[in-house]
């Protein structure tokens, strides 16, 4: 089984690299990627994989890298609700017709599995919860509008074409490989980053907002789960387990770990933010049944130790 993993050289792709090459039944893992967010550095030590470097918008590179493929995770885009604020059209290019070029890449090849990353962010001012696939979106961003697209796209093609398709909605994936050092960071390494230079927390708002905290560990496995059964679904599913912690809950666990109080500098709440986030796992449950999710806990201490032994 050979694999293309769009987005390779980032966060989450080169973690799930690390565990698709660990798999005896997956041959060929490659890493396409045009290093805008990712880094060559994060498959450094995974020597099977080939990064193949060039954009999800060049539809010639595109043919070339997927053919042979048998299943392609699509984890290219354009992160961050902020940056997609700031230029909107770049978010779209990226999420949306980044997606819509793999997918016809994949089509022009025949019979590949395509498994595209969505986000939590689609549910946007829909303020109930837990999150169900079932509620109408409504994207409070042009990055959620963006991943939201892209969810349609694929599972448009899955009913239109046949394809055997998979969209996941991710809620704040953290854990090791996960940048600190840029304006756009998640909120997990922000805020490791602030507590081993002892400096201020920066917390948008009072703190009290919530999230679907998930463990990197927890999505690869998932999704090497859904590559290995070639798992498909033609409507979008969570990938996330329920879990509902405030930022000030999120802070109390470093200082746990970290054994210090931490101080916090309060800033304005961000445009585009939702409040709380948090997922419905059943269809999740019901197509993964396998999958136990590696607690917030044992997630932030692993993440936490990646960060010390990078430092």
């Amino acid at each position: 089984m050979n694999v293309v993993v769009t987005g390779g050289a980032g966060f989450i792709g080169a973690n799930l690299c690390q565990a698709l090459t660990a798999e005896p039944a997956v041959g060929r893992v490659v890493a396409f990627d045009d290093l805008s967010t990712g880094y060559r550095a994060n498959l450094s030590r995974l020597e099977s994989v080939e990064l193949v470097e060039g954009s999800i918008l060049d539809a010639g590179l595109l043919d070339d890298v997927v053919r042979g493929a048998d299943a392609i995770v699509h984890l290219a885009a354009r992160p961050s609700v902020p940056r997609s604020l700031a230029d909107p059209m770049a978010s779209h290019l990226a999420n949306a017709t980044g997606t819509m070029e793999v997918l016809e890449a994949a089509r022009r090849r025949g019979d590949v599995q395509v498994i595209v990353a969505s986000s939590s962010s689609v549910y946007g001012a829909n303020p109930t919860l837990p999150k169900r696939e079932s509620m109408v979106a409504m994207p409070a961003s042009p990055y959620a509008a963006s991943k939201l697209a892209a969810e349609s796209a694929a599972l448009a093609h899955g009913r239109s074409f046949g394809m055997p398709v998979l969209a996941f909605r991710f809620f704040n994936v953290f854990g090791p490989l996960q940048a600190a050092d840029h304006a756009y960071a998640a909120v997990v390494p922000t805020f490791i980053a602030a507590a081993l230079r002892n400096q201020p927390l920066p917390v948008h708002g009072d703190g009290g907002q919530t999230r679907d905290f998930t463990y990197v560990g927890s999505v690869t496995a998932v999704l090497t789960d859904a590559v290995l059964r070639r798992v498909t679904e033609l409507e979008p599913v969570n990938l996330a387990f329920g879990t509902r912690v405030s930022l000030l809950e999120l802070i109390a666990h470093l200082e746990a770990m970290l054994g210090t109080p931490l101080t916090r500098a309060h800033t304005e709440p961000r445009a585009g933010d939702v409040r709380d986030s948090q997922a419905d796992q059943a269809r999740l449950r019901h197509l993964f049944p396998g999958i136990e999710p590696i607690g917030l806990e044992r997630g932030l201490r692993a993440t936490l130790d990646w960060f010390l032994e990078s430092a």
